[in-house]
Order: structure tokens, then C-alpha cells, then sequence
């Protein structure tokens, strides 16, 4: 199984890509022993519509262009589900013993993401009550993936 995080934005050269592409890195050595097929991270440039409304619909539509079929679909938004690292692994390792071919993750823009795109989600997942920068949410993301993998593993590094 591929796992994909669609994000709306770039993160520029610094510290804050660094410790994203660390986390890609982890995850990429530890999945592939775990039957994962990779991390890919996707971004997309936010939109330049005069509206909210104009630049979630123009977000969207590029968001969905990237979301292959079958996948399981994860939409991060403020009024997700406050999911602990166990259960997000769970559903991880469920989705790959299940041959799901994809885990999309999708991170939307400033204005957030199209009801459509939340409704197809599996899971609409939080990172607490407090609101994120879009940058640090991609880390927070990736950090919780590449613990996911070392819960399915049995690695030492989640010590809950």
C-alpha cells in the first residue's frame, strides 16, 4: 500500500521541510519492511480566486485530480476526530492487510477543504482543538505516520 499526504502549499527550503523529509525518510526505510509501497507527498499551489468559496472549489478539484481510486481517504480538519497514534496504526496496518492500494492524507488550504472531499474521508482526523499552521500540521502528519509504522512494527520509539 502507498500512503500519499496531498498538501495545499509548499514548505520552503528550512527547518520546517527538514524535519518533514526526515519523517518521510523514517517511514520509507521502516514501510517497506511493513508492506508499504512508499510516501509520497504531493503539493499543490494554494489558489489565487477572489473568493474563499472560488479557492476551496479550485483547491478541491486539484486535490481530487491526485487521489487515485480505491483509496482510503484521510481529511485533516480542525473538526476531525481526535485519533490517539494506536488507532491511526490500526487503521493503517487494517487498510494494507485489506489490499488497499492508497492512504491518501489531505491537508487543504487556508480556507480549508470542499464538504465534498471531507464526505469522501474515511476518517477526518484532528490534531487537538488548537488551529495549525498548515506547515506544522504536514510535520505533526508525518511524524504520526512514521509512528504508526513503528507501532506496527513493535519499535520502541512509541512508548505509550
Amino acid at each position: 500500500m502507498r500512503i500519499i499526504v496531498i498538501a495545499v502549499g509548499r514548505l520552503k527550503q528550512g527547518p520546517e521541510r527538514e524535519l518533514a523529509e526526515r519523517y518521510r525518510e523514517r517511514f520509507e526505510s521502516l514501510g517497506r519492511k511493513l508492506g508499504f509501497r512508499g510516501l509520497d507527498i504531493v503539493e499543490l499551489p494554494e489558489s489565487r480566486h477572489a473568493d474563499a468559496t472560488g479557492r476551496i472549489a479550485e483547491e478541491a478539484n486539484a486535490i481530487a485530480a491526485h487521489i487515485p481510486e480505491h483509496a482510503a481517504v484521510v481529511a485533516l480538519s480542525e473538526r476531525g476526530d481526535n485519533l490517539d497514534s494506536a488507532t491511526l496504526a490500526r487503521h493503517l496496518g487494517r487498510w494494507r492487510d485489506d489490499s488497499v492500494p492508497c492512504a491518501v492524507f489531505l491537508i487543504g488550504g487556508a480556507d480549508g477543504l470542499s464538504a465534498e472531499l471531507s464526505r469522501v474521508a474515511k476518517i477526518r482526523l484532528a490534531f487537538g482543538k488548537a488551529t495549525w499552521p498548515h506547515k506544522i500540521v504536514r510535520i505533526l502528519l508525518l511524524e504520526q505516520i512514521y509512528r504508526a509504522g513503528t507501532i506496527l512494527a513493535g519499535h520502541p520509539y512509541h512508548r505509550a
